[in-house]
């Protein structure tokens, strides 16, 4: 029996849709009859997901015309990597500056609690929604170099446990999807052997594509998940046990 996911005619809300697995959701959730709205710092109009204003005001012109936002999937992120602390021939090179930090935890976690906390107040007067936030197999078990990333996706992870136990009453489903090495067009720019090494990490011996994360999202948004909430879905070849 084919799976019939109810989102013909919902209003979601994909952010950082402008590339990426953020285009390939937007795309998915159009194809299931959705009116999707991709905001990014790229888009028209531009919406910064950390400013409380901007996302405000998006929300409210998204509710005044439609009366309702249905999903909300907090995709934006950004990366600024480097070690903590760099030790070399008994003295520090370099650290990790408050800059990279703070504009990390600005976009990927800020940003996603300014988000979702426009959009809940919406939800709870109709009486349900669908929250996704985008977390990262490196939120569950750290990566090198990666501090303010990976804190960033380790309290998404929280954000969505929490929220899920606030909400629910109120017929609020929240889940996070936990993406491993995705082939988007910026990491397939990287060197080919830094490619095959992450294919080579990964248990089913491939990097996922964008769409595997947008298929995720959308059976989450879906009908076919009405009793999922609060969980964290890895999509990641298996990466997790695999390392």
């Amino acid at each position: 029996m084919a799976i019939e996911t109810g989102l013909q005619g919902k209003i979601v809300i994909v952010t950082g849709g402008a590339a990426g697995i953020g285009r390939a959701t937007v795309d998915r959730f159009k194809s299931e009859g959705a009116t999707v709205y991709a905001w990014d710092i790229t888009s028209d109009p531009k919406i910064d997901v950390t400013s409380r204003e901007q996302v405000e005001k998006a929300v409210g012109d998204i509710v005044g015309r439609h009366g309702r936002v249905d999903v909300l999937v907090n995709n934006a992120g950004i990366v600024r990597d480097s070690q903590l602390v760099k030790w070399k021939d008994n003295e520090v090179v370099s650290i990790m500056e408050d800059a990279a930090f703070d504009a990390v935890i600005g976009v990927n976690l800020k940003g996603v609690f300014v988000c979702t906390r426009a959009v809940v107040p919406h939800m709870i007067r109709a009486r349900g929604g669908v929250i996704l936030n985008a977390s990262s197999i490196v939120g569950l078990y750290g990566n090198f170099g990666q501090t303010n990333y990976a804190a960033t996706k380790a309290g998404v992870i929280s954000f969505t446990k929490t929220w899920s136990r606030e909400l629910g009453r109120y017929g609020i489903r929240v889940n996070a999807v936990a993406p491993g090495f995705i082939a988007t067009d910026m990491v397939k720019a990287m060197p080919a052997k830094v490619l095959e090494s992450m294919a080579q990490h990964t248990p089913l011996g491939t990097m996922g594509e964008p769409d595997d994360i947008a298929n995720a999202y959308v059976w989450l948004a879906s009908d076919a998940a009405k009793f999922v909430s609060g969980a964290v879905l890895s999509v990641d070849g298996a990466l997790v046990l695999g390392t």
